[in-house]
């Protein structure tokens, strides 16, 4: 696992962003040197995922994860546990589900402030699924600079339309534990059962063209402005592919590039894309 700490003393060198061009030169000339001896200084990750439903969010999440010593702040994992948990703020999202609204902005927010909170400072995180609309993203950016966390990193996850929808009708689900299959990059040992269980599996009832292009178009009339709020703030970065594993790459050269993990790994085994 790659970890965002700070270089040893004895790597100082000058203190500068690599390019990603930069990046692939180190790499081919000397791929054993460690990223701590190229640079030196030390930026916490704050990273937010955008893309569209089907866009691989949840995949690339995982990779980082894995990778990387970032922690997953999951908005619709921390509702559920609190929820479940019976917190204050779990109570009042309860409450407000139970009278037909979605759960309020400042609810969503200060539920990722706690989890802050509890992870400290100087650990890197990833956001995941809030925020997903403007005045979601004005309020958590009010809290992030209270807590002097601000975002420093938005990737955008730009897959075509017609492969997200291709995708889609390739989709297969473990409905009770969440488990998702594709067809193509990564199916089931035994067509139609969960590995795990040996139960069947079922498409999602929204897994159809129609609806699911529908889901694409609200997504984007949201997204749009979102993109345009956080291209303006300087810290957007659009990365195109048609799968994960060719997006994926992109996002490991850029984390290497700018927040420094300790080591640069010279080869990385191609991973199935499993959630989608």
């Amino acid at each position: 696992m790659l970890g965002f700490a700070r270089p040893a003393m004895q790597h100082k060198v000058a203190a500068q962003l690599i390019s990603a061009a930069s990046l692939r030169s180190l790499h081919s000339s000397s791929p054993s040197r460690t990223m701590s001896s190229m640079v030196e200084g030390y930026s916490p990750l704050r990273l937010l995922l955008i893309g569209s439903p089907g866009s691989g969010k949840g995949t690339q999440s995982a990779r980082i994860q894995e990778n990387f010593e970032v922690e997953t702040i999951s908005s619709g994992d921390l509702l559920r546990k609190n929820i479940m948990q019976g917190t204050e703020i779990g109570k009042i999202a309860a409450m407000e589900m139970q009278n037909g609204a979605l759960v309020s902005d400042k609810v969503m927010v200060k539920l990722i402030d706690m989890e802050l909170n509890k992870i400290g400072s100087e650990q890197s995180w990833l956001l995941d699924g809030f925020p997903r609309t403007m005045s979601q993203a004005v309020t958590l950016d009010n809290t992030l600079q209270a807590v002097n966390q601000p975002l420093n990193l938005v990737i955008h996850l730009n897959v075509p339309e017609e492969v997200i929808l291709q995708r889609i009708m390739d989709r297969w689900v473990h409905i009770p534990s969440g488990r998702v299959y594709n067809m193509t990059y990564n199916p089931p040992k035994q067509a139609g059962l969960d590995d795990v269980t040996g139960e069947p599996l079922e498409r999602r009832l929204d897994d159809n063209p129609e609806t699911f292009k529908i889901r694409l178009q609200k997504h984007h009339e949201l997204t749009e402005p979102l993109l345009d709020y956080y291209r303006h703030r300087g810290i957007l970065i659009s990365l195109s592919g048609n799968t994960s594993d060719e997006i994926y790459p992109q996002i490991r050269e850029l984390l290497q590039s700018r927040f420094r993990p300790e080591e640069v790994p010279v080869t990385e085994a191609p991973v199935a894309e499993a959630q989608i």
